[in-house]
């Protein structure tokens, strides 16, 4: 089958962390035998942020960790409406712009291409619907919402049966656990953003980490003077950007990391977690979090992973993942488990290819080639 995957980028993941969950799906659909493409606009602003920081060098880690995948770029969104023109499949990112959401949802109803899918992964829908609906999604035949709740939302627009949940995963081939060796602080991957956890990350990670004497290493974008400011005043040392490949690494010579997750997904949007905590347990780094409901039993607290429901719990939590190296080994052991069992990239390829086969819509435009 021949699929088009339609992203902001996917060499760069300078605050794009879907790149980091397509990269793996692609990469899997590839070695289930499937021709794969991905189609990029010119200019995308996270690529474009990555090399105005780091330049080319920037990208080494990503070609390095993924010689398989290449992107396609195109400047017009009619040329890229072309390019997919007889994919069987083809997946658009919300990330995109709406006249080529539009375009390809035109496309499709001339039967262009074969299933054309809308791939949600990030709040918009309950945070800022005004923006959501300027896109025209009557050409397409799916949603994939990364969560339940957000599943939905677009249940309640009538999409019924056709809202599909797809949550991320880690992509194990690259996310694995590493060598025994030493290993020390707390590492935390994330980006300041745009003030959704300001307080969380003051409550459950820079207070705790500090009371608890754990050495905190933070790395991310998008951290302004103020925040900057305030890892200082708990002594957290910050690192700036560090590419999705590198991550892996970085957990590896640390002995814990903590989940701090956005409020949307705490409040208006329960049952999403980030990829890092899907990343995280796949590397077999103990985990601690902020509250969260998980609605779908994607994991099993306490077991998978320690919760803190307010600050001075995740302290205690991280004093005794300091101390006691039973603890952490269990909490590893029983997260790799669970990902490695419900939670990696090959599984969620194999649900997409599931969806696409119920729609039916991709053996038709197949079977007419």
């Amino acid at each position: 089958m021949r699929i088009a995957y339609f992203t902001h980028s996917l060499s760069s993941c300078w605050n794009h962390g879907n790149a980091h969950f397509l990269r793996g799906v692609l990469r899997e659909l590839i070695a289930l035998g499937h021709r794969v493409e991905a189609h990029e606009p010119a200019g995308a602003w996270s690529l474009e942020n990555l090399r105005r920081d780091h330049g080319e060098a920037g990208l080494d880690r990503y070609r390095a960790a993924y010689p398989d995948l290449s992107s396609l770029t195109y400047g017009e969104d009619g040329l890229a409406v072309e390019r997919a023109a007889g994919a069987d499949l083809v997946i658009v990112h919300e990330w995109n712009e709406p006249a080529l959401i539009a375009a390809l949802g035109r496309s499709r109803k001339l039967g262009h291409v074969g299933t054309l899918l809308f791939h949600d992964t990030h709040h918009r829908a309950v945070s800022a619907p005004q923006e959501m609906a300027a896109f025209d999604l009557s050409g397409y035949d799916g949603i994939l919402a990364f969560g339940a709740a957000l599943a939905e939302v677009y249940r309640a627009q009538g999409w019924g049966g056709r809202a599909f949940v797809w949550h991320e995963a880690a992509d194990t081939r690259l996310f694995r656990p590493p060598e025994p060796g030493a290993r020390q602080g707390l590492v935390w991957i994330g980006n300041w953003g745009d003030g959704e956890r300001t307080q969380e990350l003051e409550t459950f990670l820079f207070r705790p980490a500090q009371a608890a004497g754990l050495p905190l290493d933070i790395y991310g974008v998008r951290y302004p003077e103020a925040a900057r400011a305030t890892l200082a005043r708990y002594g957290a040392h910050y690192h700036g950007w560090a590419p999705n490949a590198a991550a892996p690494d970085l957990f590896a010579r640390h002995l814990v990391t903590v989940h701090v997750p956005r409020r949307f997904y705490v409040k208006a949007l329960p049952g999403i977690p980030t990829i890092r905590v899907f990343e995280a347990l796949a590397c077999g780094i103990p985990l601690a979090s902020a509250p969260w409901e998980d609605a779908e039993g994607l994991f099993t607290a306490g077991a998978d992973y320690l919760v803190a429901r307010d600050g001075a719990a995740m302290e205690r939590h991280l004093r005794a993942l300091r101390a006691d190296a039973d603890l952490r080994d269990a909490l590893s052991a029983h997260g790799l488990a669970t990902i490695r069992a419900r939670h990696t990239c090959r599984h969620r390829a194999q649900e997409l290819l599931g969806i696409a086969a119920g729609l039916g819509t991709a053996d038709t435009m197949e079977a007419a080639q």
